[in-house]
Order: C-alpha cells, then structure tokens, then sequence
C-alpha cells in the first residue's frame, strides 16, 4: 500500500468513527480557512484574507472572556476540487479543527460538502456561490450569495430597456445558473435571446466571444466571470472591440466590475450597469466605516470588493455563533444559530440567514460604474430589493407543489 492509498484509508477511517467537531473545554477555538493563495485565482484568495484579517484585527473583544481563535490556513490553489477536498481532510483529521471558512471557488465547496457532512463540522462560505450545493449539505451554510440573486432581477430590469440580450457566462456551475437566471427574466419581461456563448474557465481569451456578440448585434451583453483578472481581461476585450461605440450596453452581475480591479478598467467602464449586493462607494454609514478601516490598514488607493465583505460577514456570524455558546462550538448548535443569524450592521446592508436553506437573503442594486471625484466607482442607483432569496430554491418549490 503506498502512501497516498495509506493516508485515505486512515482518513476515511477516523470519518467512519465519528471524527467531529464537539464542544470544547478549551479557550482555543481552531478555525480551518481554505482560500486561493496562489495559481490564478491569488487576487480572490487575497481578498477573502484581507477581509478575515482585519475583521479579527478589530474585533478581538466580540470573543467572550479567555477564548482565542487560532486560524488554520490552507492554500486550495485555485479551483482545484480534489487539493480543496484532500486539505479539509487534513483539517477535521489531523488539525482537529471545529469548523471551516472561507472558499472561494464553488467546485471546492462542493468537493468539501460530504466531508463536512459526515465529520458534522460547520462550514460557512465566504464566496462560494453555486447554489445546489447547500441543499445536500446541513451542516453548510454561506454569507455570499448566489448569482441567481443578481441575475434573475438583473433581467427583469434590462427587459425594461431592450429588447436582444447576448448572454457570455464562465463555463462552470455558477455562470450556467446566472445565464438561466437573467435568460430567464429577460424573457419573461418580453425579450429577446439572440445567443448564448460559455466562455472555458481556465485561461480565456475573450475576443473571439466578444467578436461573435458584436456581430450579433445585441442591445445589451449580459456578462459573468469569477471577477479578478478575469473581469479586467473581459472588459479589455469590450474596449478593444470598441462595443461601447456601437451601442451594445454591457450588464452583469458585479463580478464584471469588482471594486478592487475598477480602477485599472479604465473610462470604457463608463455606463456599465450591473445588479448586486455590495458597493465600496456605498453611502451606507456601516459601509463609510468599513471602507475607512480597510483604507487605514491596507492601503488609501485600495477599495474592497464583495470578497472581503463575504469574508467579513462570515466571521461576524461565526463569532456571533461563538459568543452564543458561550465561548465553544458544538456543529448542531452552531448551524441551528445560523439558521436564525441577521445583521443590520453589514457594508452591504440589512441580510438574514434563509432557516430552510441556509443561504444569505441579500439587498440587491442596481449600480453603474461613474466617475467620483476623478475615480471609478460603482454608484449604487436604486435597491432593486431590500430582501431577496435565492430565486433558483424558490422554483423549485413551486415546481413541486
């Protein structure tokens, strides 16, 4: 037996035997976070780093009296499914921690569900966002989102100003979703879809999908991409096919415009419209406060993005879950919480804890991306709702009645 076969039989071993995250008489609270440190998807896994790091920094006295978190880090490398899935292994078995966070790639929230599943350790996602996932996953649950939130009334509004739409999502779990979604209330508002293109997820080349759109002659592009570098390279493609001067508007989700990576876009961002649940230029007085502290610690120049406001939110729940157990973390308890978890202090605004799902019930925007003394900004324009749940969950009820 070699040594990786020796390694998964032990780990499948100490699971069978009921490896979970029990309450504790210790002070120490072992969190394991799982995030993209390296390859590609580095500018994410920075992001949900520096949204955990400075919500620590500052809210060391929200712990009860004597307890400590000590953070297990571990580096998925990117939308790796199987690295994600052997190192939360590692975490439950060997680091004996008591729950996870952060992930940033849903093929590695869904590579680490069953785990989280047998051992009954808690997950909270920080980004993540396929949104199946969860259904098979009780102990699972995420201060996100999903793209249907975004996308669905991202087409009911577009509906109202044009009449073709072309789609070009990520071909992976999260962009099919949004591409359904927006179809979806795109035609129910009357539109027209003139075509559908899934862009490959690792390293894409925009053009000949932007050229195909261009073609087709569309009034609006309705985009997804795991933001990033992506978003900055999709963007260029628009500009260097010069799609703003021939009236094709340009409408996602807020993954196309992230605030961390606006600034490099340029003014071919003018005018873009997308709907979402967070803004750094939000005038929210929770939002002034968080953008503030953010800028103090890493940077005037440096805006977050809804990462590191995932990242935030996530750790504000799972200390709040801490405190209500008085200093320990049994998975029942700690997932029973969740189910009834609110905020009203959040940069993004008002959100709850969906109790059935385990999903986030987001505000959503509608945002275009203006200039603010002298600088891109997503401007918040209107809330499109104050509360929205998954819409993909809410389907799929009605389909069954």
């Amino acid at each position: 037996m070699n040594s990786y076969t020796l390694r998964t039989t032990l780990v499948v071993a100490a699971l069978a035997c009921g490896v979970t995250a029990l309450p504790v008489a210790a002070q120490t609270i072992k969190i394991g976070l799982i995030s993209s440190y390296s390859g590609p998807g580095a500018a994410q896994g920075d992001q949900i780093d520096k949204g955990v790091k400075l919500y620590m920094k500052l809210n060391a006295d929200k712990l009860p009296p004597g307890v400590k978190i000590e953070l297990v880090q571990r580096d998925d490398t990117g939308a790796n499914p199987d690295v994600a899935k052997r190192i939360a292994q590692e975490l439950i078995v060997r680091d004996k921690v008591q729950l996870i966070t952060g992930i940033v790639w849903t093929p590695n929230l869904a590579a680490i569900a069953p785990l989280s599943t047998e051992a009954k350790v808690p997950v909270m996602s920080m980004n993540a966002a396929g949104a199946k996932i969860l259904n098979a996953a009780p102990y699972m649950a995420r201060t996100s989102f999903t793209l249907c939130q975004s996308a669905y009334p991202a087409g009911q509004w577009a509906a109202k100003k044009y009449k073709k739409a072309y789609t070009a999502v990520s071909d992976f779990a999260p962009g099919h979703e949004a591409e359904g979604c927006f179809t979806r209330g795109f035609k129910e508002g009357g539109g027209e879809i003139l075509g559908a293109v899934r862009i490959p997820f690792a390293n894409p080349d925009f053009v000949p999908f932007m050229q195909r759109i261009k073609d087709a002659k569309p009034d609006v592009i309705f985009a997804f991409n795991p933001a990033g570098k992506q978003a900055a390279a999709m963007m260029k493609a628009y500009t260097d096919l010069n799609m703003d001067k021939v009236n094709i508007k340009y409408l996602g989700t807020g993954d196309i415009v992230t605030d961390e990576e606006l600034a490099g876009m340029g003014d071919a961002a003018l005018g873009v419209t997308t709907v979402h649940h967070y803004s750094a230029a939000a005038d929210r007085p929770a939002n002034k406060a968080f953008v503030a502290a953010y800028k103090k610690e890493y940077g005037e120049n440096l805006n977050p993005g809804f990462m590191v406001v995932g990242a935030w939110d996530a750790m504000e729940a799972i200390y709040a879950a801490i405190r209500a157990q008085k200093g320990t973390i049994d998975a029942q308890k700690t997932v029973d919480f969740w189910k009834t978890y609110k905020s009203t202090t959040s940069p993004r605004g008002a959100f709850s804890i969906d109790p059935d799902t385990r999903d986030i019930i987001n505000p959503e925007y509608l945002r275009e991306v203006r200039k603010v003394g002298g600088k891109l900004a997503n401007v918040e324009l209107e809330t499109i709702t104050a509360a929205i749940k998954d819409p993909l969950k809410e389907w799929d009820k009605t389909d069954k009645k």
